[in-house]
């Protein structure tokens, strides 16, 4: 049985609770990281705890918890579950104020709710599926115009996924206006003649901890990085295609609607990227 954290108490999970009138329940109305764990260390803290300071402010939510402290409670779940890889999923949400109501109250009024638990996932870096690649499917991205907000608003990209499922594929990239915008829950590119391609960074799509540091590696690597538009048609002719975040790290795909992306097996930049991401992250960790 997992240890969790609700709070300020650390509890059994079958013994967490929050309120019924808790507006992240009620409105989708709070936001989340997840930090992903290997050798019992935190892989970019740091990012994830400045990327969530940005998501309060966007939605007018006073910080109920200091970076230091969100630190020693990370590190204090690791110990008490005996995580050596895996992940921490942190949500801070505006609390319960009372009854429901659209309306919210003014920032720090009503205490927030915070909660963090952990997941055990042995083998998350050498991940077999890294070694074969994912396919995907294309679907409409219907979500709302804050995309870079990490909020806890999840149906859509839960349903893409599913969409996925039933079509035999992993995962789904989503796309507006002929472009790809982002995964379901990751950042999408593209290599062409060696030149690794991703949307740059604007309201449309997160911005990711494991992207911003994939491609300062790429850089440093003497990879060439542009960040623009793509679309579909691009993807499809493209020499190799990956996808990163927290808990994949880098992953390449090798199908995209059924068709094949280059050779159709992992290329050459996607397994190089992973490898530095996983070496240098793990230099750095905490």
């Amino acid at each position: 049985m997992r240890t969790v954290y609700v709070n300020g108490e650390y509890l059994p999970e079958t013994e967490a609770k929050v309120s019924i009138f808790d507006r992240g329940f009620l409105m989708a109305d709070g936001v989340y990281e997840v930090t992903s764990v290997l050798g019992g260390k935190l892989i970019d803290f740091d990012g994830h705890a400045v990327r969530l300071e940005r998501s309060l402010r966007a939605l007018e939510m006073a910080s109920p918890v200091t970076k230091d402290a969100l630190l020693e409670i990370h590190r204090e779940l690791v110990r008490l579950n005996g995580i050596d890889e895996g992940m921490i999923y942190l949500q801070i949400t505006r609390g319960a104020p009372g009854d429901r109501d659209f309306a919210f109250p003014d920032p720090g009024r009503t205490p927030a709710t915070v909660v963090l638990f952990t997941q055990n996932k042995p083998g998350l870096a050498n991940n077999p599926v890294a070694k074969k690649g994912i396919k995907i499917i294309s679907i409409d991205d219907i979500r709302w115009g804050r995309r870079d907000i990490k909020t806890v608003q999840l149906l859509y990209p839960s349903m893409g996924k599913m969409m996925a499922k039933k079509a035999g594929a992993d995962d789904a990239w989503m796309v507006e206006d002929g472009f790809v915008t982002e995964g379901t829950s990751n950042n999408a590119y593209i290599v062409k003649g060696n030149k690794i391609i991703t949307r740059g960074l604007s309201h449309d799509i997160l911005h990711g901890i494991t992207r911003a540091a994939v491609l300062r590696f790429a850089r440093e690597a003497q990879m060439e990085v542009e960040e623009r538009n793509f679309t579909l048609e691009e993807a499809r002719e493209a020499d190799e295609a990956f996808v990163t975040s927290a808990s994949t790290f880098v992953m390449p795909v090798v199908e995209i609607d059924s068709a094949r992306i280059g050779t159709g097996a992992p290329g050459r930049v996607a397994p190089r990227l992973r490898e530095i991401y996983l070496e240098e992250s793990l230099k750095t960790a905490i």
